[in-house]
């Protein structure tokens, strides 16, 4: 299978040249590395865990129209011509249909340890001083405003809401990246997510610290 990792990172690197920042090749290489690193406390399929990990994003639905199909085409389609097990195959598609935070209530009950894995590193990579800034860079992207006082986080939104939402960027925060930490799966996923949890706060209390010029 080393063969096959190898050429889905050229694979991607390729697929993904231009990407928007916050959604690049970089943030795959740092979801993968993160899903390996928590793959080593877990019993699971390793092959499952870094393929998933590396195709997660390989045709995010925000920069296709909402398309969520295009990503199981394109994944599946690139493994087959790597002659890669049909069983495999399934378990990687099964995980970049059902990783995604506003897909979570549609999702299945009892996840297997590859979801968990590499829904973990995903959302990890979502928070923190990374996540913050690519927050801001996919704010940036859409014109978003940073911050409004008079527009207040929309919670518990529906799915076809959250996908419609143009709120302002630290609204975002409220809205999922402080949700993220208790929506963790391992127990290494928590560890790392804590932390990063803890700066996102401080981050947040010198911000509005700087707009109200205190």
């Amino acid at each position: 299978m080393k063969n096959i990792i190898d050429n889905t990172v050229e694979f991607v690197k390729q697929k993904l040249e231009g990407a928007e920042a916050g959604h690049d090749w970089f943030h795959i290489e740092r979801v993968w590395k993160l899903s390996k690193k928590i793959a080593q406390d877990e019993h699971c399929n390793q092959d499952v865990v870094e393929l998933s990990a590396l195709l997660h994003d390989i045709a995010d639905p925000k920069f296709h129209n909402g398309d969520e199909t295009l990503a199981l085409k394109v994944s599946r389609e690139f493994l087959e011509n790597q002659n890669t097990p049909e069983d495999i195959i399934e378990q990687v598609l099964f995980v970049i249909k059902n990783i995604s935070f506003k897909n979570r209530g549609e999702a299945p009950k009892d996840l297997p340890i590859e979801l968990k894995i590499v829904q973990d590193a995903d959302r990890i990579d979502a928070i923190g001083a990374i996540g913050i800034g690519r927050t801001f860079n996919f704010g940036g992207f859409k014109n978003n405003l940073m911050y409004h006082p008079d527009m207040k986080p929309q919670l518990n939104m529906s799915k076809d809401e959250y996908k419609k939402s143009n709120g302002t960027t630290i609204n975002h925060f409220y809205e999922k990246l402080l949700l993220l930490k208790d929506l963790m799966n391992t127990e290494k996923g928590k560890e790392i997510a804590q932390e990063r949890h803890d700066f996102m706060l401080k981050f947040l209390d010198q911000f509005y610290k700087e707009w109200n010029v205190d």
